[in-house]
């Protein structure tokens, strides 16, 4: 039986399910038969199997009316509908069409790539993944603040015999065996992307043509990145210039693939970094071209027709959240106190909150917070249709087995509608049909969009507006301290599944491994135990994201658009404990 992987990863992979096991879909143009670890260990997980009212175990029927009694005793506009992307299936979007009837407040932004989101939509408009099927096209490969060993493996297979250029801070497995590797000093990538047009310009690498068809302020975007000397930029990204200069002359005139992941946009000016590397590319022409484009965190639900959005509703920032300012918080797979920057804080709101309510399918640090927790019903069980944000396939997530225990959201949401005497939903299938003709190409036993049927970014229309102007006014570079690099670790998805708990220093900086000490910022403190690595700039500390407390020490700045969260804006310090 076949399905789809629910989990928040690039892959989407197709997934076959039998006596309780899952397997990689061998057929699966991308999947190739294996799953990565996380997938492995999904049904191994402790799951929470019991509802739970301050501490006390319940039934679900009991726990439903608990939520409903409170959502009437609390004034509607001091609720939180707050939603994570723990289960990446679409329909889990259907507890919106209640909250939204209620008078909830929703979240904007994310935590993830909204202010990187923000900047690919400034420049080109629409946000078109860059599948792997032109991926293949490509003879150059530049892997840029994306690792894609941990969070997107089955790329791999695609670019293994490509020429393959790596911008990281950090010397991951990928960029050892790269051919080229620009370990440049984080928060300087969008400075390396104007060192990139500065020179490209010097060797008269511009496509006029494309530019003259396509652009527009160019002329703008000549004179901005101008602004910017040479030995300024070279000084802020700290890249060896003979490498840089190989890497730039691999690229020039050849079908290149830039596969940017979120590690470049975990910053305040996440839409400028974005825009400059889109602004770069086009300079070269390289969109609406075989084997050619950027790849970010792509919108693969673009010409689908979805239920369950464009609500008239309340909005705040998701990053920024205060959850002490509402009386009822509903928390639908995520873990705030975990994932959120400025943790102190959020933990502060969460207790200062009346009421907490938790719906997910695993215990964590937001469930031990919760008032009542309500448990989920895993994707087995539960009818869904799942996008991809790096490719064209669209998965469909079949109910395979039944469950004796959890609450899906379909139910959830048919309840309280019901109990507040709202317009009740129509079946679950009915909606899953309505998205999937809307915008499909059916071939055997898959599904592709039609958005992806053309080349993207290919039209004649097609318009690309270049970077002409930063507000970015950070000086994270002349502050004190150690850059903090908040990477995905290979074994777990943020706060789920098997967590580091190491923080990974230069051995140049002096410490032991397995001697403990203290990370601080200006919003916390945390203590870890050392691993070297001379993986790592001397000038930086990275811990993995879902290291318990390490967004402790994160800020819960905006990022310039988008309001996306950004956990790297930040320099620590590390003292013995």
């Amino acid at each position: 039986m076949r399905t789809t992987c629910p989990l928040d990863c690039y892959d989407a992979c197709s997934v076959k399910y039998n006596k309780n096991k899952l397997k990689g879909d061998c057929e699966h143009p991308l999947t190739n038969g294996y799953l990565c670890p996380n997938l492995n260990q999904y049904l191994s997980e402790p799951r929470i199997q019991n509802a739970r009212y301050n501490g006390k175990n319940i039934t679900n029927d009991e726990a439903l009316n608990i939520l409903y009694e409170k959502l009437k005793e609390y004034e509607d506009k001091k609720s939180l509908y707050f939603k994570g992307s723990g289960n990446f299936g679409y329909m889990q979007n259907i507890t919106k069409e209640f909250f939204s009837k209620y008078g909830s407040t929703f979240t904007r932004g994310n935590l993830c790539d909204s202010g990187g989101e923000a900047g690919v939509i400034e420049g080109r408009g629409k946000n078109y993944s860059l599948t792997p099927s032109q991926i293949k096209k490509s003879k150059v490969v530049v892997v840029w603040g994306r690792n894609i060993d941990s969070t997107n493996s089955h790329m791999l297979e695609i670019i293994k015999d490509k020429i393959l250029i790596v911008i990281d801070p950090v010397k991951t497995t990928l960029a050892k065996k790269a051919d080229i590797h620009l370990q440049i000093r984080p928060r300087s990538d969008f400075h390396l992307a104007l060192l990139f047009c500065r020179f490209a310009y010097i060797e008269q690498m511009e496509d006029e043509e494309w530019i003259a068809k396509h652009g527009s302020d160019f002329d703008y975007f000549l004179d901005f990145f101008r602004s910017y000397t040479i030995n300024q930029l070279l000084d802020s990204t700290k890249v060896i210039i003979e490498d840089f200069l190989t890497a730039l002359m691999l690229i020039q005139d050849t079908p290149t693939s830039f596969l940017v992941g979120n590690g470049v946009q975990k910053y305040t000016n996440a839409n400028e970094t974005l825009r400059a590397i889109d602004s770069f590319v086009a300079m070269l022409g390289y969109f609406g071209k075989e084997g050619c484009g950027v790849g970010f965190l792509g919108n693969s639900t673009l010409g689908y027709e979805l239920p369950f959005s464009n609500y008239d509703v309340k909005t705040t920032p998701m990053a920024t959240v205060d959850f002490g300012e509402f009386d009822l918080v509903f928390i639908q797979g995520a873990n705030p106190a975990n994932q959120m920057p400025n943790t102190n804080k959020v933990i502060d709101g969460l207790k200062k909150s009346k009421f907490v309510v938790y719906y997910g399918l695993f215990e964590n640090q937001t469930s031990a917070l919760a008032d009542l927790v309500i448990p989920a019903v895993n994707f087995l069980a539960k009818q869904d249709i799942r996008f991809s944000y790096s490719h064209e396939y669209v998965g469909l997530m079949p109910k395979l087995k039944e469950e004796e225990f959890g609450v899906s959201e379909y139910n959830l949401t048919k309840y309280l509608l019901a109990r507040f005497d709202y317009q009740p939903l129509e079946p679950k299938a009915k909606y899953i049909e309505k998205i999937v003709e809307s915008n499909s190409n059916f071939d055997n036993h898959y599904i592709t969009s039609r958005s992806y049927d053309r080349l993207p970014y290919s039209e004649d229309d097609f318009h690309f507006e270049f970077i002409d102007e930063s507000e970015d006014e950070s000086e994270l570079k002349d502050e004190e301290g150690l850059y903090l690099i908040t990477p995905k670790y290979k074994y777990s998805l943020n706060s789920q599944f098997k967590t580091d708990s190491f923080v990974y220093l230069h051995p140049n900086l002096g410490y032991k491994d397995d001697e403990e000490v203290t990370i601080s910022s200006n919003y916390g403190e945390l203590k870890l135990k050392v691993k070297n690595s001379d993986n790592l700039r001397e000038d930086c500390v990275m811990i993995y994201s879902g290291v318990d407390g390490v967004n402790k020490l994160t800020p819960d700045f905006l990022s310039l658009e988008g309001d996306g969260a950004t956990f790297q804006e930040v320099k620590v310090k590390i003292e013995r404990a």
